[in-house]
């Protein structure tokens, strides 16, 4: 019973911290994972509230799997094939060079022997994924260009976890044979195709099988278990859990069901990652830094240093611009959790001292804290040579509509507007299409219109309507969301992207939402009528007449699901045909109009 009330007094703990933490360090524009590595050091080593930190982060660390699942899901295998120069080319060079730049300077410390030296500097050579890939989804720089490239970096490390787990091995001088290393390679490299066939062939056949039974919980449990089995079948193979996830998100990327997929796991992410970093702080041996404190305080900059030096030269080298290379190397400067792993196992293996380790893990723990300050400092460093981020005052912006995205569909509402005598302020995130709208007068401005800053400097409190006509699905709902968030009394009109994002649109709540086929698709089969021989005032008539029964379905489905309306849909041309004059007067009972229906489509 005290074991009972122990785990969930600890549950309200790691909770209560969270709560208290995320929204007090975001409100100082610290950012949430900093506070929750300061809650975890005042729930732990502070007041002593937990004392097992490390049993609660081999659980947490589920987190790190969610999310690595969730980055699988948004990365199709064919994405992946070409970040393959940046994962295995880049990726090496990091592990390799940076290892080496450390295991020199643990050399010369004399605080190791050279085995222990090579652990070391391997060892610190890798990044946190965990910390690097909340940053990066913070700020929203998941698939930009040096998002990518970081993420690339951290793929490779949590591939070359097996080759040093290995080289443990052959340095320990075991009993293990020659032959083991190639060995459990060989295994890694028949999990990974296992997972690949099983992704491919038994994956989405499964969720079919279930989605058929239409059970939410069902479908929410086998999310969670081909997460989590997955993740369990790598580590068996020596691969870190978070890769076996990633595979299976990947396999699953171009899944119909991707999307319901990514929401079921998203609440687990979210919760389980939060503990993580909580648990890193409970893990923080304050004893230790103050038994070494000055050995740490010249350690720990050292290292983030060496890292950041590397990364930096080696992106420059292999094409970035100097702003990405410095987001890169403030990026993954710190120490990962895989860095646990070989300490620990090092200090088990006898290559070096347990004390030794746990100062290692130590500084690891310590420049995870330290991450998300410098990835914050690295603004300063930022210059103006990247001219395609365009460097834009927003002078003159501020009208009564607020264009969001200058796609095709934008385009040519705007010209509505224009037409009508009124003002449209324009924000795009694309440098070319800036420099093509300008060139023809337009009145646009460079910026992601899913930050509230760049909102507020383009007059979205002067604002009497928003638009947003964004491309993609993802950063329209988040445009939606921050302005119903921050702005509720602004009036919101959405292009949509299909038929269910129109349906999720209506039940945000959007004023207005619109397909951007529907319009078109109308036009198109009038004027075929029309060529067919049906007159102009019929033709219109009966576009008018599916606009109807469209809108209605679309109000039915928003209430009772996507499957209502059916019978709206014509699936069989309607009789009598319009084109052919009868022989004899039809019966007008004769045929049911509505007879035919149709399967609803998330396209129509």
């Amino acid at each position: 019973m005290s074991a009972s009330n122990a785990f969930f007094s600890e549950t309200i703990l790691l909770l209560g911290g969270a709560v208290v933490a995320a929204p007090i360090f975001k409100k100082l524009g610290l950012g949430t994972v900093l506070g929750y590595l300061a809650a975890g050091i005042v729930i732990g080593p502070v007041f002593h509230g937990i004392t097992d930190g490390e049993q609660i982060l081999a659980v947490a660390e589920l987190g790190v799997v969610f999310l690595l699942f969730i980055i699988g899901l948004e990365l199709k295998p064919t994405r992946l094939w070409q970040m393959r120069r940046d994962i295995f080319g880049l990726g090496t060079a990091q592990v390799v060079l940076t290892g080496l730049a450390l295991t020199a300077l643990a050399w010369f410390s004399e605080a190791l022997d050279w085995r222990g030296s090579i652990v070391a500097g391997f060892g610190l050579a890798l990044s946190s994924t965990a910390f690097a890939m909340q940053i990066l989804e913070g700020d929203g720089d998941v698939n930009t260009r040096y998002g990518q490239r970081s993420f690339s970096m951290l793929l490779f490390q949590d591939l070359a976890i097996v080759p040093l787990l290995a080289l443990i091995t052959i340095l320990d001088g075991g009993d293990k044979g020659s032959n083991a290393p190639l060995l459990d390679f060989a295994i890694a490299i028949g999990a990974v195709a296992a997972m690949i066939v099983m992704g491919r062939y038994l994956l989405t056949p499964l969720f079919q099988i279930i989605a058929r039974t239409g059970a939410r919980e069902a479908m929410i449990a086998a999310a969670l278990f081909v997460v989590m089995g997955s993740a369990i079948l790598m580590q068996l193979a020596g691969l870190s859990m978070a890769m076996g996830a990633f595979l299976s998100g990947v396999m699953l990327a171009e899944s119909s069901y991707r999307h319901e997929l990514e929401a079921d796991i998203e609440p687990f992410r979210g919760v389980l990652l939060a503990i993580f970093f909580i648990a890193v702080g409970l893990s923080l041996e304050l004893d230790v830094l103050a038994d070494n404190a000055l050995f740490v305080i010249v350690a720990v900059p050292i290292v983030m240093a060496v890292k950041a030096i590397v990364i930096y030269g080696l992106c420059r080298i292999s094409g970035s611009p100097h702003n990405d290379a410095i987001r890169i190397a403030f990026l993954l400067p710190q120490g990962g959790e895989f860095g646990f792993v070989l300490f620990t196992t090092a200090g088990a293996a006898g290559l070096m001292s347990t004390s030794t380790a746990s100062l290692l893990v130590a500084i690891v723990t310590l420049s995870m804290a330290l991450t998300p300050i410098g990835s914050a400092l690295s603004k300063r460093l930022l210059n103006g040579d990247k001219q395609e981020e365009l460097d834009e005052d927003f002078e003159g912006a501020g009208a009564d509509v607020l264009m969001v995205g200058f796609s095709r569909f934008g385009q040519i509402a705007a010209q509505i507007l224009l037409a009508g005598g009124r003002s449209v302020t324009v924000i795009d995130f694309s440098a070319d299409r800036i420099r093509q709208a300008s060139s023809f007068g337009f009145r646009i401005y460079f910026g992601d219109g899913a930050r509230k800053d760049v909102l507020r400097s383009a007059g979205i409190d002067r604002a009497k309507i928003v638009l947003v006509c964004t491309q993609k699905k993802e950063i329209t709902d988040k445009v939606v969301e921050l302005v119903q968030a921050d702005y509720p009394h602004t009036r919101l009109y959405v292009r949509s992207y299909d038929r269910v994002h129109s349906i999720e649109l209506r039940n945000k709540g959007v004023d207005y939402e619109l397909r951007e086929t529907l319009e078109s698709g109308l036009l198109f089969g009038r004027r075929t009528l029309e060529a067919l021989g049906v007159s102009e005032v019929d033709a219109y008539e009966i576009g008018e007449d599916i606009r109807k029964r469209d809108e209605a379905r679309l109000v039915l489905q928003v209430s009772e699901g996507l499957q209502a309306g059916r019978d709206m849909l014509f699936s069989h041309p309607v009789r009598p045909e319009p084109l052919v004059k009868p022989k004899r007067a039809a019966d007008p009972f004769e045929d049911d109009p509505l007879a035919g229906t149709a399967d609803a489509t998330a396209d129509a």
